[in-house]
């Protein structure tokens, strides 16, 4: 699919006509007011609030994600911070959609915050979608999947840094395909009951008819569930071709364990993963075919650099979602630096402009206009036979990425074309 618009049409590192008429203004400014206050104000630190779980079924990857933000703030505010000032960053555990909305309405109010990132919830960022809009101010949510926020429930103020649900599938649903696991083969999927599991499964249902799967199953399963025993037992009863990973954080590992230890036969794959839930299901226990949107394997320069300095700094290998909070904040920190503005319409405009950003892939990544969703690459990865690797960072293979050279990014995305998103 070719992508509607050019490379030319995107813009990388320029400054706009408006904000050229801007700094004019803002010089005009300096001499009706005066110096000092002007270089007070543009030595101000730039505020940025920061929400993610910490505690719960996602509490595991929210630790990973701050981790990998506040690694992005250290190195810029060591090196001088942005055009001069240093990044003011505080973090805390959204919790739940409810609380999750309140503190991001006292990041605004009370701690006078530029903009707001994080979550990792569908539905806590749904919430702080909602407070982000009536306050007018940015709201990065960097780790949700749910299609939905770049649907009918997208806003002006929101923008999407993780793959969403289709791109998951669509990952995912090509590696199943070259192994002939579609097409005429019959399918279970057990579904995590809340806003992301309910679109995932929209996703994969949609994925499965276009391409002639028979869908024999679907389970909704609460998020506090850890015992999958009297499911397993629907599974074996209903024998698919392939059993459908629709679970969400914690979810994830405790299944596979409790599946292999079941020992069933059938063929696993999964529409979502994290690579946390690799590594809490432990050597030897990981099995089939999963979606990832980064890997600390992937062999770029600014990749390898990036898992070499996490390693340093924390003693362990970066998550996923740790690498998608450290690119999130470098994209904002472009945004500042190239407009000379914390301003939130100011980043926005940016944004919308498709300026290209490092995202430490083989292709850099855009903020497409239509959706606010970043266009990037996204891989598979495939369990590795008994025996042939060292340990549990060492257990899964890397696809090629997809999609493939020469294909527009948003091939695997939704299309926006008739969409219902409205910005």
């Amino acid at each position: 699919m070719a992508s509607k618009k050019s490379d030319a049409g995107r813009v990388s590192g320029s400054l706009s006509r408006r904000h050229a008429l801007k700094l004019g203004a803002g010089a005009a400014a300096v001499s009706a007011l005066g110096m000092p206050s002007i270089l007070r104000a543009q030595s101000s630190p730039i505020r940025i609030g920061h929400l993610t779980p910490m505690t719960g079924f996602l509490g595991t990857l929210g630790r990973g994600a701050v981790e990998g933000i506040t690694m992005a703030v250290e190195e810029v505010n060591a090196a001088g911070g942005v055009n001069g000032r240093k990044i003011d960053f505080s973090t805390e555990d959204s919790i739940n959609p409810e609380t999750a909305a309140t503190k991001a309405q006292r990041l605004l109010e009370r701690d006078k915050v530029d903009f707001i990132m994080g979550e990792i919830s569908s539905a806590s960022s749904l919430a702080i979608s909602e407070v982000a809009k009536r306050n007018k101010k940015l709201f990065m949510a960097l780790g949700p999947r749910s299609d939905v926020l770049r649907g009918e429930r997208c806003t002006r103020y929101m923008f999407c840094t993780d793959l969403p649900n289709t791109a998951m599938v669509n990952a995912v649903g090509g590696a199943l395909k070259r192994e002939d696991l579609v097409t005429g083969k019959r399918l279970f999927t057990m579904t995590a009951d809340y806003v992301f599991g309910h679109d995932l499964l929209a996703a994969a249902k949609t994925f499965m008819a276009a391409n002639g799967a028979e869908h024999v199953g679907d389970e909704l399963i609460a998020t506090d569930v850890n015992d999958f025993s009297a499911f397993l037992l629907k599974i074996r009863q209903a024998r698919p071709d392939v059993v459908c990973v629709n679970l969400a954080g914690n979810q994830v590992s405790n299944f596979i364990k409790q599946y292999n230890e079941f020992g069933l036969p059938f063929q696993l794959a999964g529409f979502a993963l994290n690579t946390e839930n690799i590594w809490a299901a432990g050597a030897g226990n990981f099995s089939g075919l999963w979606p990832a949107i980064w890997y600390h394997d992937l062999q770029t320069e600014g990749s390898m650099r990036f898992v070499n300095d996490f390693k340093v700094k924390y003693g362990k290998i970066p998550e996923n979602h740790a690498w998608v909070e450290y690119i999130a904040f470098k994209c904002a920190v472009q945004a500042i630096k190239e407009t000379g503005s914390s301003d939130s319409e100011d980043i926005i405009n940016y944004f919308e402009s498709e300026a290209e950003f490092d995202i430490l892939k083989g292709r850099p990544g855009y903020f497409r206009k239509e959706d606010h969703q970043l266009m990037q690459e996204a891989y598979s990865l495939e369990a590795k036979p008994e025996g042939t690797y060292k340990d549990v960072y060492d257990s899964m293979a890397m696809g090629d990425p997809v999609p493939g050279a020469g294909e527009s990014l948003e091939s695997i995305f939704p299309s926006v074309e008739g969409g219902t998103c409205k910005l």
